[in-house]
């Protein structure tokens, strides 16, 4: 699908707000559009659309002007453990983890690494 720039600027995170989150969190959710007849390069196969909650759907592409309508999508939902970083997974993709064993000393927990860091 084709990303279409909203008509206004997106406003940037304050310092504090943007370390706060994570870095895929937005404000604005991003909407999904189809075509209800034919239409021009950029929405024939859809497009995704930044808007605030609080703006109405679309009723014409941005570009052409042909009719569209709002498609509802199914959200991502991550639920359970399996988003976090386990010991497994991070060794068997070539990184390597550490936990911390005392001031300024780390042991290896997974990974191919060195078996203590120490900051001496």
């Amino acid at each position: 699908m084709a990303r279409i720039q909203p008509e206004r600027p997106i406003s940037k995170p304050s310092p504090v707000e943007s370390s706060s989150r994570p870095p895929h969190s937005s404000d604005m959710p991003i909407y999904q559009y189809k075509p209800d007849q034919e239409s021009c390069a950029d929405c024939v196969a859809g497009f995704d659309l930044l808007q605030r909650l609080a703006d109405p759907a679309l009723t014409r592409c941005p570009a052409c002007g042909n009719p569209v309508h709002r498609v509802i999508s199914a959200p991502q939902v991550v639920s359970g453990q399996s988003h976090r970083t386990s010991e497994s997974h991070v060794g068997r993709h070539g990184f390597t983890q550490y936990k911390r064993a005392g001031k300024g000393v780390y042991e290896k927990t997974a990974g191919k690494g060195p078996d203590y860091i120490s900051g001496d």
